[in-house]
């Protein structure tokens, strides 16, 4: 009997789970361009093109191999424009009585494979070198799901930069030898635009067409292959990589790339593999052309983090996307959406996702991310928007990144304290302030940074849960030691700020 075999947009690897499973001379694989996917959120006109054209250039790659790809384009008159009506109308077209599927990276997606009026058999997306039972088993009995242990089981479990059964250099982290603050010398080259072909030209036409969202489709720069992933993978570790660890905080106007890999596309939707994303940046390493803290803080990203996320989004499940342990209510402000800003830091950020669906992860985390939390908006509409405007974003690494470092709607699930600061941080870490409309210097008054009133109102705000934070106590005995009428002052210049976003006013 013919089974139906799944592939979405972000599976794009020959070894995926449900390709393994499947016989080649019977199975029939599905694939499909569908209106629900790139409106479930606004998604990025430039994430919506990548993954068409991935898409379209994945199935005449498995089609050359011998599979029998049914594919359905965006554009097709017969299509029901949903996996699961595509689905059904395959299954109807070729006689199958079973669906094949590696587990999506969105909740909803599972669910309504799941509610298929046909068998479905989901079997995990063991891309990820940590299977959800292993992390299972990993955070079971554990009061605090700390990554800085997960990653160094993922290190001994790899054998990567291992010594026996020691780290190399003799430590786990380097830390201290990175994120050094930005100066004008950090630039690298710049990562390598891939010029589109027949087939990215003719989605590119298609998505002009169709969508209307946020963000800039041309110039578009993104490979579509695993040939180009190849390629921009080699480029950074031979081009960046040696500055990366001590670079990767750092901000500075109008350098959107500096020395990160800008990989993370092509790793989110199966183009490149975590394995050989690390092994590639350990040989550069084991062959004297990396520092050892640059390798080891790329690799903790991949096989630390990355994984570590991944597994926090299987373990919570779907209620972990409604959590909101602060109680913040205010609606996102439309300076997200490219409106005006006098705040150069917000204004270089989302003008930089506007125009090429990428921020590095200080300006997600202490840019807009922290904006968005010192201003106490609601964590829903902080996921959907990030959720909707970055290339790389699928729900299983965007979700726990917003909803639990960023904005503390976990409660704590992934950090011991919120990810907030003053305009200071900024200050240190970019060269934005110096030509903002406000002062970073100054505390209060018209002309103080937003950050600066908003971080000590939330402080302020939410003493009861957080003065007893042995991380946050002595910010605490900072803004009870300050004279009281400055402290009065301070919160009075937040609330004047906090009411100019909900009457729509420029910040």
């Amino acid at each position: 009997m013919v089974r139906l075999v799944l592939v979405l947009g972000d599976q794009l690897t020959r070894d995926v789970a449900a390709l393994r499973a499947a016989d080649r001379a019977r199975d029939v694989v599905v694939m499909a361009e569908v209106m629900a996917e790139g409106t479930s959120v606004p998604h990025h006109p430039q994430k919506i093109a990548l993954i068409l054209a991935a898409m379209r250039k994945f199935a005449v790659a498995l089609e050359s191999e011998g599979w029998r790809v049914a594919y359905s384009r965006l554009d097709d008159p017969a299509n029901s424009q949903t996996i699961s009506g595509e689905l059904l109308r395959r299954a109807a077209e070729f006689g199958a009585a079973e669906v094949l599927a590696t587990k999506p990276g969105e909740w909803r997606v599972l669910r309504d494979l799941q509610e298929l009026p046909l068998p479905v058999r989901v079997l995990e997306d063991d891309r990820f070198l940590c299977s959800e039972a292993k992390f299972f088993a990993w955070a079971e009995g554990r009061k605090q799901l700390r990554m800085e242990w997960f990653y160094r089981e993922m290190r001994r479990k790899t054998g990567l930069m291992m010594e026996g059964d020691q780290p190399a250099g003799g430590q786990w982290n380097f830390d201290h030898d990175n994120r050094k603050a930005a100066k004008a010398d950090l630039l690298r080259p710049r990562p390598r635009d891939f010029a589109p072909d027949a087939v990215v030209k003719e989605v590119l036409s298609l998505v002009e067409a169709r969508f209307s969202h946020f963000g800039r489709l041309r110039p578009f720069r993104w490979a579509t292959d695993r040939v180009g992933a190849l390629a921009a993978l080699r480029e950074f570790v031979e081009e960046r990589l040696p500055r990366f660890g001590e670079e990767q905080d750092a901000m500075l106007a109008g350098e959107a790339f500096l020395s990160h890999a800008v990989i993370s596309p092509y790793l989110n939707i199966g183009l490149l593999g975590p394995m050989e994303v690390c092994l590639a940046v350990e040989a550069a390493w084991k062959a004297g052309r990396v520092p050892i803290a640059a390798a080891e803080g790329f690799i903790r990203q991949v096989i630390g983090w990355r994984e570590y996320v991944r597994g926090i989004w299987a373990l919570k499940g779907p209620a972990y996307l409604e959590g909101n342990a602060l109680g913040h209510v205010r609606a996102l402000p439309g300076v997200y959406w490219g409106g005006e800003t006098g705040m150069a830091c917000m204004e270089a950020a989302v003008g930089q996702t506007r125009d090429l669906g990428y921020a590095h992860h200080i300006q997600r985390l202490m840019v807009t991310g922290n904006f968005a939390l010192l201003a106490g908006v609601h964590p829903a509409a902080v996921h959907e928007w990030y959720l909707s405007v970055y290339v790389d974003a699928f729900e299983w690494v965007e979700a726990p990144n917003t909803l639990g470092m960023s904005q503390f709607a976990d409660g704590g699930v992934l950090g011991s304290k919120p990810y907030v600061s003053s305009g200071a941080y900024i200050d240190r870490m970019s060269d934005h302030c110096g030509g903002c409309r406000y002062r970073v210097k100054e505390k209060v008054g018209e002309r103080a940074c937003p950050f600066n009133l908003l971080y000590w109102h939330f402080l302020d705000r939410h003493r009861e849960r957080f003065r007893g934070n042995p991380r946050m106590g002595q910010m605490y005995r900072v803004w009870d030691g300050m004279e009281a009428g400055h402290r009065e002052a301070v919160l009075a210049g937040a609330e004047a700020v906090l009411a100019r976003l909900d009457r729509g006013e420029v910040v």
